[in-house]
């Protein structure tokens, strides 16, 4: 049986047990919500839960098309001033950022912890993401955006810069299973580019992503620069798009094909991170110690709740038995509770609606043949949303859990004979997010790494190599999503190229006195002698 620590607490027992989170915490970060009047109190209150007890924590406004016209209005006047800053000086914000995330760390745990209910170890990956993007892109953001030399039309006659200049006011669609991270870490390119941003964050961690805003805002960002609303989704979305240069969004494949369907129509672009139902391969040659933890992390991080979690693992038959009896021990052994401490290796999740999501997956799969092999059972003698990492083996089509995203702690483990085999069975899905190779052979792992369908892959890493690899791209091929975050082109997509190409000494049209035919011949010699010049080895 799963071990269990900590005893349940109230939501106001876990105040005190806080030396950093109390009610009139939630009251100051509440000014960061931008609405028309300033006067939060008239409109709907939306109440936020804890789940590890499942009790009120506070509540934030249900916004409206009003507000998001006021936050945008404002941001865009602050982003007129912003941009004409240089890029030193706006990266030197940043760095600030950077250091105070760290000073910070046990405030913003706590309040993400009380707000998701994810174990503090699964916490702290956002506090790490979140210092270690702010300073990857205020140390390149200068080498991602200066000005570029491109080759002009005529050789020494036409000089052609490439110049980048920002799109103006990006709207970021936030969700709640990484609330810090994610409500920041999109818009430090973004802002760093020279852009405003407004952020909707997740009605159910509004308090963790204006945590976030406040500790920019306190590093030196101007305060309307980045502007907040909050509510339900649905009602600010078209809102959002309308008032917007730029959209990103974080969150179900369902809802992402609507907002590029907006985005399309109001003619500005989208990054769509989205679905996942991520495989790892464990080959005959792996580590089994380290491929068990490895596994067990990409299985259960923050209880399964994390885009690029595995849900679908495969192992080679040569290895099968051994590797899946110490896998669910493992699991069977992993400590499950609540708590502002570091401790337990799974938290709860996140609410009513997602652990019913777990529920009718699992009593979907077992009903139709899947057999338990650890867990299978939620835990309300620890809190209302908690349920037991699981693992199940039989799964197959027509099975909710086979191709469906379950965005919870089970995964389904299956054998495989060659990796041909298990190469096909990992890309036979319409997602390709994030998957892992497990093999004491790194030439041999990068190998199937090439050839799965899946925006990252990680070799003997579960999700963590790629993701913190802030120099590489993130994101998903086919319906996991549009474009990427991380690297140039998590800067790049939040601005504009534009090419300025001056022309010197001649036109690169023939000139008034020169006959149509003789600048023809001239050209037609002149592009063959270019050909000739920039010939590669094997071509002609």
């Amino acid at each position: 049986m799963t071990d269990t620590v900590s005893p349940r607490k109230t939501a106001h027992e876990a105040f005190l047990g806080s030396r950093n989170v109390d009610a009139g915490l939630f009251a100051r970060l509440s000014e960061g919500i931008t609405v028309a009047d300033a006067s939060p109190g008239a409109r709907e209150p939306l109440p936020t839960l804890a789940p590890f007890t499942g009790e009120r924590l506070a509540s934030v406004p249900q916004c409206t098309d009003e507000d998001v016209r006021e936050a945008a209005h404002r941001a865009r006047e602050a982003q007129e001033a912003w941009a004409r800053r240089s890029i030193a000086e706006r990266a030197r914000v940043f760095l600030r950022y950077h250091d105070l995330v760290m000073e910070r760390q046990e405030l913003i745990l706590d309040l993400m912890q009380l707000e998701t209910g994810k174990a503090r170890g699964h916490a702290f990956e956002e506090v790490l993401d979140a210092a270690i993007t702010a300073r990857y892109y205020a140390r390149s953001a200068a080498r991602h955006l200066k000005t570029r030399r491109r080759q002009g039309a005529l050789p020494g006659l036409t000089l052609a810069r490439e110049e980048r200049r920002p799109k103006g006011l990006v709207a970021l669609i936030s969700p709640w299973n990484y609330p810090f991270t994610l409500a920041a870490s999109d818009a430090v390119p973004a802002l760093l580019a020279g852009n405003a941003v407004l952020l909707k964050p997740d009605r159910k961690t509004s308090f963790t992503a204006l945590l976030a805003v406040r500790l920019l805002r306190e590093a030196g960002l101007p305060p309307d620069l980045f502007a907040v609303v909050t509510g339900e989704g649905e009602p600010l979305g078209e809102p959002l798009i309308r008032s917007a240069d730029y959209v990103g969004f974080t969150g179900s494949t369902e809802v992402g094909r609507h907002i590029a369907r907006l985005a399309g129509e109001a003619l500005i672009g989208c990054t769509l991170e989205l679905g996942g139902k991520n495989a790892s391969l464990v080959l005959d040659d792996a580590d089994l110690d380290r491929a068990v933890e490895g596994t067990l992390r990409g299985c259960f991080a923050n209880a399964g709740q994390l885009c690029i979690s595995t849900e679908r693992l495969f192992v080679q038959a040569g290895i099968y038995s051994r590797f899946v009896e110490r896998f669910a021990e493992r699991v069977r052994s992993m400590k499950l509770g609540g708590g502002l401490r570091y401790g337990p290796e799974m938290g709860s999740l996140i609410s009513a609606e997602q652990l019913a999501t777990v529920e009718r997956h699992v009593g979907d799969a077992v009903g139709k043949g899947a057999r338990v092999l650890a867990g299978g059972r939620a835990r309300p003698d620890l809190g209302p949303f908690f349920y037991e990492p699981t693992v199940l083996e039989g799964a197959r089509a027509g099975m909710e859990l086979f191709a469906d995203e379950t965005f919870g702690p089970v995964v389904s483990v299956s054998r495989f004979t060659s990796v041909d085999e298990a190469v096909e069975r990992a890309n036979d899905s319409p997602y390709g997010l994030n998957a892992s190779v497990w093999t004491r052979d790194a030439r041999r792992g990068y190998a199937v790494a090439r050839r799965l369908e899946a925006g990252t892959v990680n070799v003997n890493e579960a999700y963590a190599a790629a993701w913190a690899s802030t120099d590489a791209p993130m994101g998903g091929m086919k319906t996991s999503g549009l474009g990427r975050r991380h690297g140039a082109e998590g800067i790049l997509k939040y601005t504009e190229a534009q090419t300025v190409a001056v022309q010197r000494l001649f036109p690169v049209t023939a000139p008034a006195n020169v006959p149509g035919e003789r600048y023809a011949r001239v050209m037609t010699g002149a592009l063959r002698a270019l050909k000739a010049a920039s010939r590669l080895p094997g071509l002609r």
